[in-house]
């Protein structure tokens, strides 16, 4: 698959994402050279489980989505990423890191990468850069912490609710008082997302739709109507 350099990007990965915020326009460019940018399309893997990784990947446009398989052969989705978002972290802090997650695009997406030994030599020049790169593992885990809990104690119903929310809040475009949605997910990954099967998520949603919470739009897009119901309906 052919790469080739960010640097003259119409928008460069480096200003789109939070770990790159403090550097200079300068440094900014000098970091888009070392870029390579590649293209991959939908349903296609970046890093498989298990696989050794050397790279940081950063998502200039699309969605990716991070997932291992359970025991049981099912796919469990730990995260969500869009435009901005990164990962590969951990390989840049450890030479003898394999990947503990499968990537897969969700959709045409734009990846811009760099290797462990030029984040090495970033992070020399601009510590600031491993302060940011740790603040964003600590927030990650802190998710992947919350999303064990979630699956392992709470309601389906609240697990979907907070998922609809979390959503609303990545990809949602608020219309006056309701909030449009375009989905990343298939219905089989969203159910795969909250631990549960595909006809109880359609079960739910129905629910939800009856209840004038949301309001689905085929498959890939949902209304949000009623933000205040949903965060009350998960406790808040």
């Amino acid at each position: 698959m052919k790469e080739h350099s960010c640097q003259h990007a119409a928008e460069p990965c480096t200003r789109k994402v939070p770990i790159f915020a403090a550097l200079t326009d300068d440094d900014l460019t000098r970091i888009s050279a070392m870029i390579k940018h590649r293209k991959f399309t939908k349903g296609q893997p970046l890093i498989l489980e298990g696989a050794p990784s050397d790279t940081l990947y950063i998502i200039q446009q699309g969605h990716v989505k991070l997932s291992k398989m359970t025991p049981e052969g099912k796919e469990q989705i730990l995260h969500i990423l869009t435009n901005g978002d990164f990962f590969g972290e951990l390989s840049i802090f450890n030479s003898d890191e394999l990947s503990n997650f499968n990537a897969y695009a969700l959709k045409d997406t734009n990846i811009c990468m760099l290797t462990r030994n030029d984040m090495e030599q970033l992070m020399t020049d601009n510590p600031d850069i491993s302060l940011r790169l740790l603040k964003s593992v600590t927030k990650r885990l802190a998710h992947t912490e919350n999303l064990a809990q979630s699956l392992a104690t709470k309601d389906p119903e609240i697990r979907i609710a907070c998922m609809i929310m979390e959503l609303s809040d990545k990809y949602g475009k608020r219309h006056g008082s309701r909030i449009h949605i375009d989905l990343p997910l298939s219905r089989e990954e969203l159910a795969s997302y909250v631990g549960v099967t595909r006809e109880t998520i359609s079960r739910k949603f129905s629910r939800f739709e009856d209840s004038g919470l949301i309001k689905l739009i085929g498959n890939k897009q949902m209304v949000l109507m009623d933000p205040a119901g949903v965060e009350k309906y998960m406790g808040n």
